[in-house]
C-alpha cells in the first residue's frame, strides 16, 4: 500500500509501470507534504529523532496522509530495521514469524521497527500478541489505523503507545504534490485553473488520489487538449466521498448535523444533512436521529417538533427517494430554527440517578390503590384528594416518597412554549405552599 509523497527534489526519473504516487515518495521526513505538525522542524516526529528514542506509536488518520511512508523514513533516519505487515493479509502464523525475527536481530544488537497497516483488522487477542514484544524492546511498533483508535484497539495496547494523527491534506497542499508531478512528468496538467482547483477537491484531502486522478487525465487527453470542470468530471468520474457508514465518517457526520441543529443553524444543517444523504446514509437512520433530536434539544419548547419529525421519517417511508428527502430537509430545517431546550432530557437525567440512588422507596400511602380490606385497614388511600373536586383542580398534595421528600427535577427555560409550562408551574407552587401551611 503506497502512501504520501514529497514537495523536495524531484529523487527519480519516469518509469512505466511505476504509479505516478510511488515516484513521488519522498526520501527524508523533511519532503513530507501536510504533516508539518509531526514532521516539520518542531513536530513531534523531529523531536524524538533528535532526542534519539522512538516509542511505539499509532497513526491514525484517512488514507493518502502518509502513514506508510513515515514509518518507513522513521526506520530509516533511527537505523532500525524495518519490517511491514499487513493486518488484512496476516495471522498469527505471521505474527510468530516477525516476532522472532525480531528477536534473532535484536540479539545480535539491532532493533526492529515493525510497521503494521490497518492494525484495527486484528482481534483482541492477536491485538494483545504485540504487548510483550512492545515491553522487552524486541519491535517497536507503528500501527496504522484510519479508524479512531479509542474504539477499534485494546486498552492495553493504547496505553502502551503514543497514538499521532496525520491530516488530510489542505488544498496547498495538494497543489504542491501536483506542482511537482508535472515537473516529474516534465509536461503541465491539461486543466484549466478551474478544472484544476475541481481536481484538487475531488482528491478530498488524499494526496494518493490526487496523483491518481492526475495521471488518469494525461492518459485521457488528446494532444493539445485542455479539460475545462465538466470536462475533467466526465474524464475521470466523480471520486466518492470519504464515508463509511459503520465508522468515524458515519459518526462525524452525524455529530455535526446534531451540533448544527442544537446550535440553530438551518445552512450548515442543511449541509450536513445534504453529506449524508449524498454519501448513501439511509435516510430512515437520520429520520431517526431527527426524532431524537426533537426530543433532547427541542422538547416542550416546541411540542409540534416530534410531531413533524415523526411525520417526515413517515413521508419518507412512504415517498421513497428522492422525493422523500425533502421532507426530512423540511423536518431539519424546522428543528434548527425551533426554540431549544433541554429541560426534559435534563430532568429525565436527574430522575434516573435519583431512582437508582435511593432504591426501592415505597410511594405515599395516601397515593395507593386500596381494594383489599387488609390494604385499608393499612392506610392505603387514606387521605387522598381528587384534584378535579379541588379548587383550580389542584390539591398540592406531596406524590413523592416520604423517606425523600419533594424533589425539583423539571427547570423549564423561560422561552418556547415552556415559557408557559413554567408559569403553570409556578402558579402550583404557589398553591402548593399556600394549601400546605392550612
Amino acid at each position: 500500500m503506497t502512501d504520501l509523497f514529497s514537495h523536495g527534489p524531484e529523487n527519480s526519473a519516469p518509469q512505466p509501470g511505476r504509479p505516478l504516487a510511488d515516484r513521488l515518495r519522498p526520501s527524508t521526513l523533511v519532503e513530507v507534504v501536510g504533516q508539518e505538525h509531526l514532521t516539520g522542524e518542531d513536530g513531534v516526529l523531529t523531536r524524538m529523532i533528535r532526542s534519539g528514542s522512538l516509542g511505539s506509536m499509532i497513526f491514525w488518520g484517512p488514507p493518502g496522509t502518509g502513514k506508510t511512508t513515515v514509518a518507513r523514513l522513521l526506520a530509516g533516519e533511527t537505523d532500525l530495521a524495518f519490517e511491514q505487515i499487513s493486518a488484512i493479509f496476516s495471522g498469527v502464523a505471521d505474527l510468530k514469524k516477525v516476532f522472532e525475527t525480531a528477536r534473532m536481530r535484536r540479539a545480535s544488537g539491532r532493533q526492529t521497527l515493525l510497521f503494521v497497516d490497518e492494525i484495527h483488522r486484528f482481534n483482541r487477542a492477536q491485538q494483545d500478541s504485540f504487548l510483550p514484544v512492545m515491553e522487552d524492546g524486541t519491535v517497536i511498533l507503528v500501527g496504522a489505523t484510519t479508524e479512531n483508535p479509542s474504539f477499534e484497539l485494546n486498552a492495553a495496547l493504547l496505553s502502551r503507545a503514543r497514538v499521532l494523527t496525520f491530516r488530510s491534506l489542505e488544498p496547498e497542499s495538494v497543489m504542491s504534490l501536483l506542482e511537482r508531478a508535472e515537473r516529474l512528468e516534465g509536461r503541465p496538467l491539461p486543466l484549466d485553473a478551474e478544472a484544476r482547483t475541481v481536481l484538487v477537491r475531488m482528491a478530498d484531502g488524499d494526496g494518493r488520489a490526487s496523483l491518481t486522478l492526475a495521471e488518469e487525465v494525461w492518459r485521457a487527453a488528446r494532444p493539445d487538449e485542455i479539460f475545462d470542470a465538466e470536462g475533467l468530471q466526465q474524464v475521470v468520474q466523480r471520486r466518492a466521498p470519504i464515508y463509511d457508514k459503520s465508522q468515524d465518517g458515519h459518526y462525524n457526520l452525524i455529530s455535526a448535523l446534531h451540533k448544527s441543529v442544537r446550535g440553530s443553524d438551518p445552512d450548515a444543517a442543511l449541509y450536513y444533512l445534504a453529506r449524508m444523504f449524498d454519501a448513501g446514509e439511509d435516510p430512515l437512520y437520520i429520520g431517526r436521529r431527527l426524532v431524537r433530536m426533537a426530543v433532547e434539544d427541542i422538547g416542550l419548547s416546541d411540542p409540534q417538533a416530534l410531531v413533524i419529525t415523526n411525520a417526515a421519517k413517515d413521508a419518507y417511508d412512504y415517498l421513497g427517494s428522492p422525493e422523500g428527502e425533502l421532507a426530512l430537509a423540511q423536518a431539519c430545517v424546522y428543528l434548527a430554527t425551533a426554540p431549544k431546550s433541554n429541560g426534559v432530557y435534563v430532568a429525565f437525567k436527574a430522575a434516573m440517578r435519583t431512582a437508582k440512588e435511593h432504591g426501592s422507596l415505597r410511594p405515599p400511602p395516601h397515593i395507593l390503590n386500596a381494594p383489599t380490606k387488609l390494604m385499608k385497614a393499612e392506610g392505603y388511600g387514606s387521605g387522598y384528594r381528587y384534584d378535579h373536586d379541588e379548587p383550580d383542580a389542584f390539591s398540592g398534595q406531596d406524590y413523592f416518597p416520604e423517606a425523600l421528600g419533594r424533589q425539583k427535577l423539571y427547570d423549564p427555560p423561560d422561552r418556547g412554549f415552556e415559557r408557559e409550562i413554567r408559569k403553570r408551574l409556578d402558579w402550583w407552587a404557589k398553591l402548593r405552599r399556600e394549601r400546605q401551611q392550612r
